[in-house]
């Protein structure tokens, strides 16, 4: 929230909310600064896109060709299965039984009399991060695992991130813009690199020397595999915001990836999100040199 003084007054000048869950939130926000704001602008999320119910088997018919942008099909049906919603929820408190962004974001660009900016945010890595999304990769290579192996559908998923910094950077840009009124910006890195990818980054900013094998799905252990339809990447371009407003990421993704690195070895999770199953991993390798 941005202020300036007129006349001996504090006028408002724009509003920025962070943590918008519902059409009801929103329509709150949006009556409470009528009058007030010369503009609000809104958090959202890329799980707005119809591609993350085909990934949740939420939505019907065909695979979302990639990559998406902001004119893409938006989701019909709820954001997540009520199984990751749950987990969403532990995660973010803020989250209440309504959720769901493409309502909000409807409320939030429909106002006549408020002009609005809806920001979609990716998967935001760095200090912070509740999901602890280097973890997987970062524990097992601080255990000394001298293998990290891969589900090879896994392997090859792409999906949209953006460093805390840099996603924190874009937002201000967006609020301070006047370009950016009665816009839908998609928010996050230039490119969409695989889970492989992003664990070689991890490797090589670790100095980690150990081997990634990557498996075909049906020999690789259960608790590799995602819940979801692997099939359909998740690959948004973030163009429009860069060629609109000038988006430039501040900080060096190889930057990003060490201060994430340091943070979150210095700030283990209380609980694993994700499985650990080193005996299974070491059945599955004995059992591949046992038939070289």
């Amino acid at each position: 929230m941005s202020t300036a003084k007129c006349c001996g007054a504090r006028v408002l000048i724009f509003v920025l909310d962070f943590i918008l869950s519902s059409d009801r939130q929103a329509k709150q926000l949006m009556d409470s600064f009528h009058g007030i704001a010369r503009r609000v602008v809104a958090l959202s999320s890329m799980d707005v896109y119809r591609a993350w119910g085909v990934f949740y088997g939420l939505e019907p018919g065909e695979l979302e060709a990639m990559p998406l942008d902001e004119n893409s099909a938006l989701r019909t049906g709820p954001a997540y299965p009520r199984q990751v919603f749950k987990k969403v929820r532990k995660m973010l408190p803020w989250v209440d039984d309504w959720y769901d962004k493409v309502p909000v974001e409807r409320i939030i660009l429909g106002d006549p009399g408020l002009p609005g900016t809806v920001l979609r945010l990716p998967m935001v890595y760095g200090p912070g991060d509740y999901a602890y999304r280097f973890h997987p990769f970062l524990k097992r290579m601080d255990d000394g695992r001298q293998y990290i192996l891969f589900a090879d559908d896994v392997a090859a998923m792409r999906t949209p991130r953006g460093y805390v910094e840099n996603v924190a950077a874009g937002i201000a840009l967006a609020a301070t813009s006047d370009r950016a009124a009665g816009q839908v910006y998609n928010l996050g890195e230039a490119e969409c690199y695989s889970e492989l990818q992003w664990a070689q980054k991890i490797a090589a900013a670790t100095g980690w020397r150990g081997e990634f094998v990557v498996l075909p799905h049906d020999k690789a252990p259960q608790h590799l595999y995602w819940p979801g339809n692997t099939a359909q990447h998740l690959v948004v371009s973030s163009q429009k915001i860069r060629s609109e407003l000038g988006y430039r990421e501040p900080i060096a993704q190889e930057e990003a990836i060490r201060r994430t690195i340091e943070w979150e070895r210095a700030h283990p999770p209380e609980t694993v999100g994700v499985p650990f199953n080193y005996q299974a991993e070491d059945g599955v390798l004995t059992e591949m040199k046992a038939r070289a």
